[in-house]
């Protein structure tokens, strides 16, 4: 088995990635810019699964703190990026292409040939979609790396501590009787299971064939963001009205939460992106990997306990 170095190790997915790779057999050297993160990353674990787990720090846009970190190597797992920023796609270019580039270079430089890639579906190079074109970029220099490269790219991904659905859950929360949904609500998504994502990761490393492709991944059926709300919505047993609310409107409150930095549930870029559909192939999971996607229906429950409370019991 090989010795695995997952950059964001702690974040969402890595948290799901890194049990699940040593499960199969493999040491991980979890990247964390610090030790809050790779205390993150020790709590999530079962005890039986730490000895197989080594907290390494490390940030992707410090390339001077990559070397070290990929002591002992010899593949890699690059899960970091960021969906959303604050200064027009400034840090998502930073940390979506940069990084990755950094990251990169440095197992060229320690010579671990073997690089696994998050990508995601549904993206174009448009210089418009800040995030869309960081990831674009960030994947077509995986392409040309002349590694031992594949890109996994995932629709919307739901479990436990997942970003996009908790974040409607707490939307669902603080709305008094009513949900907005954006425009018409008919976009298009593919939502995956991170269970799903995190067996197929598993197999792309036990499996030589999968070396220079881009997997499109996604869930058994499409959904409506309208229908994916009202899944939110059984997911967490509540009941609301849903409002349409034009595109326009959300824009202009999303465009003034921004300029004061406050939270606000979508930002202006990814409003943008709802023109393109984020969806694959049905069927790509059991035509590259040989199993069945789970079905988001009654996948949600999760989002009834808030997002820190689904972190895993101390053990």
């Amino acid at each position: 088995m090989s010795t695995i170095l997952v950059t964001g190790a702690n974040g969402f997915v890595g948290s799901h990635m890194v049990p699940a790779l040593v499960d199969v057999g493999h040491r991980v050297l979890a990247l964390v810019r610090d030790d809050d993160g790779a205390g993150q990353v020790k709590r999530r674990l079962a005890p039986s699964q730490r000895d197989a787990v080594e907290a390494r720090l490390g940030d992707v846009t410090q390339p001077d703190t990559l070397p070290a970190a990929l002591e002992g190597a010899d593949a890699v797992l690059h899960l970091v990026a960021v969906p959303r920023d604050w200064d027009g796609g400034a840090t998502l270019r930073l940390v979506n292409t940069e990084g990755t580039r950094n990251v990169l270079r440095a197992a060229s430089d320690a010579g671990v040939r073997r690089f696994v890639h998050l990508g995601a579906l549904g993206v174009v190079d448009d210089p418009d979609l800040h995030y869309g074109s960081s990831k674009v970029k960030g994947m077509a220099l995986v392409r040309e790396s002349g590694l031992d490269w594949t890109i996994l790219s995932p629709s919307l991904l739901f479990g436990p501590r997942d970003g996009f659905f908790n974040i409607l859950a707490d939307l669902v929360r603080m709305s008094p009787g009513v949900v907005p949904i954006t425009g018409k609500g008919d976009a298009r998504f593919q939502p995956l299971a991170i269970t799903d994502l995190a067996r197929a990761a598993v197999l792309t490393f036990n499996d030589q064939a999968t070396v220079g492709r881009e997997f499109l991944l996604g869930g058994p059926r499409y959904w409506t963001y309208r229908e994916i709300v009202e899944e939110v919505l059984r997911g967490m047993d509540s009941k609301r009205a849903l409002v349409p609310i034009p595109v326009a409107l959300i824009r202009l409150v999303a465009t003034v939460a921004e300029k004061i930095r406050l939270g606000f549930p979508v930002a202006t870029d990814q409003l943008r992106q709802l023109k393109h559909d984020n969806i694959g192939p049905l069927g790509s999971v059991v035509d590259g990997f040989g199993f069945e996607p789970r079905p988001m229906e009654d996948g949600l429950t999760h989002l009834r306990h808030k997002l820190q409370d689904q972190e895993p019991p101390a053990s």
